[in-house]
């Protein structure tokens, strides 16, 4: 197969490349800086916030391959911090890479298979696009729209052979969390107590995560399905729990048990 994946160059996106050319798939792969190579990894260097950028790189690829058979929309970076502090700066950056990174290769990828008649469409959300996550909002709602987008892209494409799958991970160590931008004003952490605690949780809870590794092997097998699910939560029991309980409890019930679990 013919795979594309956004952000290879680290975290997810590198696990997931190296799985798949491993498996004999002709993967290209989208960095912003030179790194060192997976063998069978074919780099295209493109910024997802940057149309021009994103149309030369997919134009190389269908210019070398002239199909796409499963692109895989991984790209992604986090903010940290109370909402009332987050710059609209900051929060149009986060949307702008979450979700019109998405957007620009989307809007490239879904004509091509489209007219082919075939082809896999994977979005890694997060379970953070399930459940508004304290101190985490700008990266949530990102995640949020990422999901809305996809719903809806997944029934404009019935009929189409497309499938459009929606990938969200749970807590997985990766350098996600030592790259998250976060609000560091004093004012902040006086007007909101318990950030300092929750956001030293949240990234405990991430180091001690899952492997990235462990994703791509779950990536490597909805490649692989010919009638894929909607989406898959890749995350631990706790967590996945966490989401059934959102559908079933109250919402002021599930309030109280996020307040309890974030210390806020």
């Amino acid at each position: 197969m013919v795979i594309l994946i956004t952000g290879v160059s680290s975290g997810f996106g590198k696990a997931i490349a190296t799985r798949l050319a491993d498996e004999g798939h002709k993967v290209y792969g989208t960095v912003r800086r030179q790194v060192e190579p997976i063998e069978g990894v074919t780099y295209l260097n493109a910024d997802i916030t940057d149309m021009t950028s994103v149309r030369s790189a997919f134009d190389r690829l269908m210019a070398e391959q002239g199909r796409i058979d499963v692109f895989i929309n991984n790209a992604g970076m986090g903010i940290g911090g109370p909402l009332e502090f987050t710059s609209v700066d900051d929060v149009a950056r986060q949307m702008d890479v979450n979700f019109m990174g998405m957007v620009r290769f989307l809007s490239l990828v879904v004509p091509v298979m489209r007219r082919q008649g075939y082809g896999k469409i994977l979005c890694v959300s997060s379970i953070g696009g399930l459940v508004g996550l304290p101190y985490q909002g700008a990266y949530s709602a990102s995640k949020y729209a990422m999901e809305g987008y996809c719903e809806a892209l997944r029934l404009e494409l019935h009929n189409t052979g497309v499938k459009v799958v929606l990938i969200e991970p749970g807590d997985f160590s990766t350098g996600f969390t030592s790259n998250r931008k976060k609000v560091a004003s004093e004012e902040a952490f006086k007007a909101y107590p318990s950030y300092e605690r929750s956001i030293k949780g949240i990234e405990n809870d991430e180091k001690n995560g899952l492997s990235p590794e462990y994703l791509a092997s779950v990536i490597s097998k909805i490649v692989g399905k010919k009638n894929p699910a909607y989406s898959y939560i890749v995350s631990t029991f706790l967590q996945r729990l966490a989401v059934v309980a959102k559908w079933l409890l109250p919402a002021p019930v599930f309030a109280w048990v996020l307040r309890l679990y974030y210390k806020l």
